[in-house]
């Protein structure tokens, strides 16, 4: 029980500054279970903005959190309907779960906001 209490006090401590740092280190080291418990609670923190929500999506995804990922690609989408890359990881998350029609929707919105469009 102990243990918990420091796993605990230690992904959250510090500044939302020193936390970002930190959640990009687990990040960059491919510890996505570990960026996702830092980002978490950052992003309780500072809900609006679109950084670290977007980082915790991406370490859901990579992590296997797909439902999880796909909430948070949501809600990005939501607010911003033109964030090319939230699109774009909301459309390859959708395609890990085998919904391939939803996602191809995201996917098309993705490579037109990025400016891809198919040649004729």
């Amino acid at each position: 029980m102990q243990s918990t209490y420091y796993d605990h006090t230690y992904y959250d401590q510090g500044t939302p500054a020193e936390r970002w740092e930190r959640a990009r280190l687990f990040f960059d080291a491919r510890d996505y279970a570990g960026a996702a418990r830092v980002l978490a609670g950052l992003v309780q923190e500072v809900p609006e903005q679109t950084g670290p929500r977007l980082l915790l999506a991406r370490a859901y995804y990579h992590s296997a959190q797909l439902r999880r990922a796909e909430a948070e690609l949501r809600l990005i989408v939501e607010r911003d309907p033109v964030e090319h890359y939230a699109r774009l990881m909301l459309g390859r998350t959708l395609q890990r779960q085998a919904r391939h029609e939803e996602a191809e929707q995201h996917l098309r919105i993705a490579s037109a906001l990025a400016g891809d469009f198919p040649e004729e």
